[in-house]
C-alpha cells in the first residue's frame, strides 16, 4: 500500500510539472498510458480482439509497414527494431501456448531476417511448445538478455510518436517489447563513437540501398559474434585461434643467420642502414610464443637449400621496401600502380595471377587452355632436350590438359633474387596449379612446360584454388559445397571442409598455413584449422557473394569482397566486423592484396578500377562524410598505358595518387555511388576490368586486366 502511495504522488508530480510546461500533448497520452498499464507498468490489454496470439500478428505488421513507408534517411536503422520484434513475438507466442499461431507467425515473417540471422532462425525453428523455450539455450540467451539497438535521437523519437498514437492498433505490444526486451540507445549520426551510425550519416542520405546499410553495434552482447559453433551446449563459445607466425625450423634459422652474416661481410651496409642480420632478428625471424601455432600443427617437408635462398631474399627485400604506415593527416601514402593490358581476348580470360618474382604472368581461358608470359618479354626455356620441350622457345608458353573452362590459376611462392650466387638454387616459381569446369586440378611444372599432376575428388566445377604460404600445400572451393586441402606428394586431398551451404567461390590461407578461408554463395565467410578441419570462426554480413578475400600479413585482419561493391574487415581473435568500406560499382571485386605492414589494402574489379584502402579501425569517422561520385562514366586511362598485340601484355607506367571521381569526366552521367572515407586512392582504367592486384613484397601494386570495349 505505501508503494501504491508513493507511486501515486510521484504520478501526481509528473501531470503537475507537465502541466505548467503546457506540454498538453504529452500529458494526454501518459494519463492515457497509465490507464492502460498494471502496478508494474505494463501494459492492459482491454480490446476481446487483441487476445491470444493475433496482437502479435497486428503489432509486427503495424511496425514493419510504417517502417517501408518512412523516409529513406531513417528507414535503414528503424529496420534494425524488426529483428528483434520478431524474435520476442514469437518466442512469446510458443511461451504462451499458441503453437499453431507461433509457426504461422514464424513462417510469415522468417524470410525477412534470413540472411543475417540463419543460424539462430534454425534453432527457433525447432520451437513448438513452452517447454523448448524454457529448454533452449539460444531462447534462453534472448529471453534473459536485452537485445541492443542503436538509433539516432530522430528515428527514436519518430517511432514513440508513432506508437503512442496507434497504441490501439498494435503500438502498445511494440512498446511493451521495446521497453521489456530491447536496450535501444541513441546516438547522433557522424559521431565518432565508432559504430556504424557515421555509415549511415554518410552514406544512406547519398543514394545506398537499406540493405546496403550493414548493423554493426546491435545484437546481444557476447551471443555468437564470429563463433561457428551453433551447438545449445556452447553457443557463446569463441574458439581461441593462436595468429602468431609459425616458428621456423631452428636448423633452418641458424643456416639463414650464418649465410646473412657473410652477406653483410661482403657487402657492409650504408650508413644508417641496418644490417641484414639485424633486419633478420627484427622482423623476419619467427619464434615460438603464445600467439603462435606449433610446428607440430603444421606437418612440412625437410627445408632445403632454395628456402635459405628465399629466405635470405626475404630478409634483403624487408630492408630496402617502400615503407607504407596508412593515411596520415588526410591524404594517403603516394602509391605506384603497374597495370598489364591484354588485348583481344574476346572475353576469353576467365582468371590471372602473378608470379611473386614478378616475372610472370599466367591466365586461364574459356577454351580450357593456360598461357603463361613473361613479363620482361624473355624466353622460357625448358630442361628438357631440344624436340621434347614443344619448339623453341618464346615469350610465351601454352599448357593444354583441361577439359573444360579453366577457372582459377596459382602460382607457388617464390622470390626474385637480384644477385643471384650460381652456387644457390633458383628461387623463381616452379609449379603453377589450375582448376577447370572438369573438376580436377592440375599441377604444372614450369621447369618443363609440362602437366606432372592431376588430382581429382571435387563431385563438381572447381571454382578457386590458391598455394599455401610455404609451397606445400593448397587450396581449391567447388561447386560441390566443400573446399579441400591438397599436397603436392599425395594423388588424394588431406582435409575437405564442409558446412557451407552453397558454392565455395574463394579461398585464401592465413600467413601461418594453420588456417583457411572460404567464401560462399551463401554469403558467410568461414575460418577452418586445418589441424582439425572443423570451423573456428564464421562471419556473417555480406549482402552478396562473396568474390575474393585476403588475410593481412600480421595474420590479424580478413578483408572479404562481394559482388554488391563492399569489403569488409574482420578481427580474427575477437570474431567480430571491424568496418565496412565502399566505392566499387556492384559486379564484383575481384582481388584483394595487403601492403606488407597490413595498413593499406588495395582492390580490384568489374567496373574497371584498381582502389587503395585505408584499413585503421575507425577511420570511416574520420574526415569527410563520404562523396558521391557518377558510376558509368569514361574514366581514365592509367598514365602510360601502352598497347599490346593480339594476346599479349602490355606494361603500363606507374601512376600517383588518382582523383576519387573515379567516372565523373564522362559525357553520360551514371548512377551515384558513395565512396567512403576510408578510399584513399582510385586508378580508372579504360574498359579493363581488373582481375588482380597483388602488393610486391617492396610495397609496389601490379595490376592486370582484360580490354573489354
Amino acid at each position: 500500500m505505501a508503494a501504491d502511495y508513493r507511486a501515486n504522488i510521484e504520478f501526481g508530480q509528473v501531470i503537475e510539472y507537465l502541466s505548467k510546461k503546457g506540454y498538453s500533448r504529452t500529458e494526454a497520452m501518459l494519463r492515457m498510458e497509465s490507464a492502460n498499464t498494471d502496478r508494474e507498468g505494463r501494459p492492459l490489454i482491454q480490446r476481446a480482439e487483441d487476445l491470444g496470439g493475433d496482437k502479435y500478428f497486428k503489432a509486427f505488421e503495424l511496425a514493419r509497414d510504417w517502417v517501408e513507408e518512412n523516409l529513406d534517411i531513417y528507414k535503414p536503422e528503424l529496420k534494425r527494431i524488426l529483428y528483434p520484434l520478431f524474435v520476442y513475438s514469437y518466442l512469446n507466442l510458443v511461451a504462451d501456448c499458441f503453437p499453431r499461431e507461433s509457426q504461422k507467425f514464424f513462417n510469415a515473417y522468417k524470410d525477412l531476417f534470413t540472411r543475417t540471422h540463419d543460424s539462430d532462425l534454425r534453432v527457433f525453428s525447432t520451437l513448438s511448445i513452452p517447454e523448448h523455450v524454457t529448454g533452449n539455450s539460444i531462447a534462453q540467451i534472448y529471453r534473459t538478455n536485452k537485445y541492443r539497438v542503436t538509433l539516432s535521437p530522430q528515428a527514436y523519437y519518430n517511432l514513440l510518436q508513432f506508437l503512442e498514437a496507434k497504441d490501439r492498433e498494435g503500438g502498445t505490444v511494440v512498446l511493451s517489447i521495446l521497453q521489456h526486451n530491447c536496450n535501444i540507445r541513441t546516438a547522433e549520426r557522424g559521431a565518432a563513437s565508432g559504430s556504424t551510425l557515421s555509415l549511415i550519416g554518410a552514406a544512406v542520405g547519398q543514394g545506398l540501398k537499406d540493405d546496403d546499410v550493414l548493423a554493426e553495434d546491435e545484437g546481444i552482447p557476447g551471443h555468437n559474434p564470429g563463433s561457428a559453433n551453433t551447438t545449445e551446449s556452447s553457443s557463446t563459445v569463441l574458439v581461441k585461434v593462436k595468429l602468431g607466425h609459425l616458428p621456423m625450423d631452428p636448423d633452418l634459422t641458424a643456416d639463414v643467420q650464418n649465410e646473412l652474416q657473410d652477406q653483410d661481410a661482403k657487402n657492409p651496409p650504408g650508413e644508417g642502414q641496418a644490417t641484414l642480420v639485424q633486419e633478420f632478428e627484427k622482423h623476419i625471424k619467427r619464434e615460438q610464443s603464445d600467439d603462435t601455432p606449433s610446428r607440430e600443427d603444421l606437418p612440412l617437408p625437410p627445408y632445403s637449400a632454395r628456402d635459405v635462398a628465399m629466405e635470405v631474399q626475404k630478409v634483403r627485400e624487408n630492408r630496402d621496401r617502400f615503407k607504407i604506415e596508412g593515411k596520415t593527416g588526410g591524404t594517403g601514402p603516394g602509391l605506384s600502380v603497374v597495370m598489364f593490358t591484354w588485348h583481344n581476348t574476346h572475353d576469353s580470360i576467365n582468371c590471372l595471377d602473378f608470379s611473386e618474382d614478378n616475372l610472370l604472368a599466367a591466365v586461364g581461358t574459356t577454351e580450357s587452355y593456360i598461357r603463361v608470359w613473361s613479363l620482361e618479354g624473355k624466353a622460357l626455356p625448358s630442361i628438357l632436350p631440344s624436340g621434347l620441350d614443344g619448339g623453341t622457345p618464346s615469350s610465351s608458353r601454352r599448357l593444354i590438359g583441361h577439359s573444360g573452362p579453366v577457372y582459377a590459376v596459382s602460382f607457388s611462392p617464390s622470390i626474385k633474387n637480384e644477385d643471384p650466387d650460381p652456387v644457390w638454387p633458383s628461387t623463381g616459381p616452379r609449379y603453377l596449379v589450375s582448376c577447370s569446369a572438369d573438376k580436377s586440378i592440375r599441377l604444372w611444372s614450369l621447369d618443363t612446360w609440362t602437366n606432372l599432376v592431376v588430382y581429382k575428388g571435387h563431385d563438381e566445377p572447381v571454382w578457386d584454388v590458391t598455394w599455401g604460404p610455404f609451397g606445400y600445400y593448397f587450396l581449391t572451393g567447388s561447386h560441390d559445397k566443400t573446399a579441400r586441402l591438397w599436397s603436392t606428394d599425395h594423388i588424394s586431398f588431406l582435409r575437405m571442409f564442409a558446412g557451407h551451404d552453397q558454392d565455395v567461390d574463394t579461398v585464401c590461407f592465413h600467413p601461418n598455413s594453420v588456417y583457411v578461408f572460404t567464401g560462399s554463395s551463401d554469403k558467410t565467410v568461414r575460418m577452418w584449422s586445418i589441424q582439425t578441419g572443423s570451423t573456428v570462426r564464421l562471419f556473417t554480413g555480406h549482402t552478396g557473394n562473396l568474390t575474393s578475400m585476403a588475410c593481412s600479413p600480421d595474420g590479424k585482419t580478413l578483408a572479404s569482397a562481394a559482388e554488391d561493391g563492399f569489403i569488409i574487415l574482420w578481427d580474427l581473435a575477437s570474431g567480430r566486423r571491424l568496418k565496412v568500406m565502399r566505392g566499387h560499382i556492384k559486379g564484383g571485386i575481384w582481388s584483394l592484396s595487403w601492403s606488407v605492414e597490413s595498413t593499406v589494402l588495395v582492390s580490384g574489379g568489374a567496373d574497371g578500377t584498381v582502389r587503395v584502402w585505408d584499413v585503421a579501425v575507425g577511420s570511416e569517422t574520420t574526415g569527410p562524410q563520404g562523396k558521391v561520385v557518377a558510376e558509368g562514366g569514361a574514366g581514365t586511362k592509367i598514365d602510360g598505358g601502352a598497347t599490346g598485340g593480339q594476346g599479349s601484355t602490355a606494361a603500363g607506367g606507374t601512376a600517383g595518387v588518382a582523383n576519387t571521381n573515379v567516372g565523373g569526366g564522362g559525357k553520360k552521367k551514371g548512377k551515384e555511388v558513395v565512396v567512403t572515407p576510408d578510399q584513399i586512392s582510385a586508378f580508372p582504367t579504360k574498359k579493363s576490368p581488373v582481375y588482380k592486384v597483388k602488393f610486391t613484397r617492396k610495397n609496389l601494386v601490379v595490376a592486370g586486366g582484360a580490354y573489354l570495349p
